[in-house]
């Protein structure tokens, strides 16, 4: 996480800066002086923001080569491996997945571990629940052991959990996928 409290600091700088040029009088014109330089804030974020997510891809790479792991990286920028291949069946969009999972750091902090509250149910691509983890438990088998290293934009973003991981963190979940099952259907009136 070497630099990322930088990038951090730098966007909330910007975002910061874009909220204080707002103006609240709807009845004044505005100038091509604050349109530009509203683009200019705005062109700012989004070049931060894709800085940032080209920093942490390399701090993951550093990580999987330091560790001298074999992964595979999704089109989101997931990295993941599945360590002890199940033999059930595939986890499904809309199905409620049953994990049991630990989230730890790049630096190796646990955060969370299921240990203690014992395995967790979620509704695949519904519930509140990670985007990052709603992809990933769509690449596994019921009894699959894996691991994923997921960026912070499909983890918990430049907020954190406001608990114990923080603002702009990539995140590793080991996930054990334990049962997949139709979703109820929801009653409609």
């Amino acid at each position: 996480m070497i630099g990322s409290s930088k990038y951090c600091t730098y966007i909330f700088i910007l975002v910061a800066i874009a909220f204080s040029s707002c103006n609240n009088d709807n009845d004044k014109p505005q100038s091509n002086t604050q349109k530009l330089t509203q683009k200019e804030v705005n062109n700012g974020l989004i070049q931060s923001h894709k800085e940032y997510l080209l920093q942490q891809e390399d701090e993951i790479k550093q990580y999987v080569k330091r560790h001298n792991y074999d992964m595979q990286r999704t089109q989101t920028g997931i990295y993941y491996k599945i360590t002890e291949p199940g033999k059930g069946e595939q986890a499904k969009l809309g199905e409620v997945a049953t994990v049991v999972y630990t989230i730890t750091l790049l630096d190796g902090t646990i955060c969370y571990d299921t240990k203690e509250d014992g395995p967790k149910q979620f509704k695949i691509g519904e519930d509140e629940v990670e985007s990052g983890v709603h992809e990933a438990v769509q690449l596994m088998r019921v009894g699959d052991k894996a691991m994923f290293i997921i960026p912070s934009n499909l983890a918990n973003g430049l907020v954190g959990d406001k608990d114990k991981i923080p603002p702009g963190a990539v995140v590793i979940y080991n996930i054990t996928l334990i049962a997949v099952k139709a979703a109820k259907p929801s009653l409609s009136k």
